[in-house]
């Protein structure tokens, strides 16, 4: 497990209240290093200032030929928003699985069931941290899920995807500089770089 600790911006959040943004009602899941769990802390605090380290995943849904689900992050989010990301990515709740965190996810913002897929698996956990301009930043231990979609029906929630796309999984991976207009979301680009590296 490694840790990238960078701060661009330099100055983490702005001044922007943040006391009735939606995510300040929610708590996530402090973890140590090795993904122990030390408490809940509030989402709010957890991704601004330096940060609280805590539990996350992140999903890569597969179609069975090579490629990829890649879902853009909806304007509304406060961080990352526009982004494209692996299909889903969140934090799951206390007394939550990865995989139940993970269907539900799936669900909500895809609108895929498990009946479209049976081999959901967490197949890797890392370490990073990473800021996004002065708005705040992420810091987590993040598992890292795979299926393959037997059924590719989706039925996406606007207000959590802008878009989705089918990629050829291994290209996008060897070819960076063909998706570079893409902007793809740091934990997502970590995941894949692992998947490739560990082959």
């Amino acid at each position: 497990m490694s840790t990238d600790d960078t701060d661009p911006a330099g100055s983490g959040p702005d001044s922007e209240d943040l006391t009735n943004h939606k995510n300040a009602g929610q708590d996530v899941i402090a973890v140590d290093p090795d993904d122990n769990p030390e408490g809940l802390v509030n989402r709010i605090d957890a991704h601004t200032g330096e940060g609280i380290r805590h539990r996350a995943f992140t999903a890569l849904v597969f179609d069975g030929e090579g490629n990829v689900l890649l879902a853009q992050r909806a304007p509304g989010k406060r961080l990352w928003d526009t982004h494209w990301d692996g299909t889903v990515a969140s934090h799951p709740v206390e007394g939550q699985t990865q995989l139940e965190a993970t269907e539900e996810r799936l669900e909500e913002e895809l609108g895929i069931t498990p009946d479209q897929y049976d081999d959901l698996r967490v197949t890797d956990k890392f370490e990073y941290k990473r800021y996004y301009l002065n708005d705040g930043l992420e810091w987590e231990v993040c598992s890292v899920l795979q299926c393959t979609l037997e059924d590719r029906t989706l039925d996406p929630d606007e207000e959590e995807v802008a878009g989705v796309m089918w990629v050829p999984y291994e290209r996008l991976h060897q070819n960076p500089r063909w998706y570079r207009q893409l902007r793809l979301c740091p934990w997502f680009e970590i995941a894949m770089r692992r998947d490739f590296d560990e082959d």
